[in-house]
């Protein structure tokens, strides 16, 4: 069995980016257990702060997990900030040991083109953090272009389909780096 742990980058309640996870949820191959994280109450990254709950909490899921999917918002051409920050708290464990090495996957919806220069955005700091990104298929949802619903679920079945095969990709990119 591969556990994977999904994290979105919004904290909005209607978040598209937390409707992919949820379509997520509904796509999984056989073999494979989805989680997600609850990141609303992580605090901004401080290294004179000692590390909260809310942070030992998330951290741990990330440990847990054999596979990460991220939902990847996009804020002004970069990463959503929740996103980030979460990813800032899990480095900061000793060897990095919660994401070395670990495979993840990344999606994301916004605006005209999706989220997509946010996505390699996150693909550039996952180079330092030692993941381990799924090439393809890529995932960018549109959150204004009517393929989700207004409590951010995802209706559109292209997009639908898309997530399938990024999940199957994902099965298959986990068991290859085991």
């Amino acid at each position: 069995m591969i556990k994977v742990l999904g994290i979105s980058g919004s904290l909005r309640r209607a978040s598209t980016n937390t409707g992919l996870l949820r379509c997520v949820a509904q796509s999984l191959p056989e073999g494979v257990q989805f989680e997600m994280a609850d990141i609303s109450d992580v605090p901004l990254y401080n290294g004179d702060m000692e590390k909260p709950a809310s942070v030992a909490r998330v951290v741990a899921q990330i440990a847990a997990a054999d596979a990460l999917v991220l939902a990847c918002p996009e804020y002004n051409y970069s990463i959503a900030p929740a996103l980030k920050n979460v990813l800032d708290w899990a480095s900061r464990e000793p060897d990095n040991a919660p994401l070395g090495g670990k495979p993840v996957a990344i999606m994301g919806s916004g605006g005209g083109m999706g989220s997509g220069r946010a996505q390699y955005h996150l693909r550039q700091v996952c180079v330092y953090l030692d993941l381990h990104p799924l090439n393809r298929p890529e995932v960018f949802g549109r959150a204004f272009g009517g393929e989700f619903d207004a409590d951010g679920n995802v209706t559109d079945e292209k997009l639908k389909h898309k997530i399938a095969e990024q999940m199957l990709a994902l099965k298959a990119w986990t068991e290859k780096l085991r």
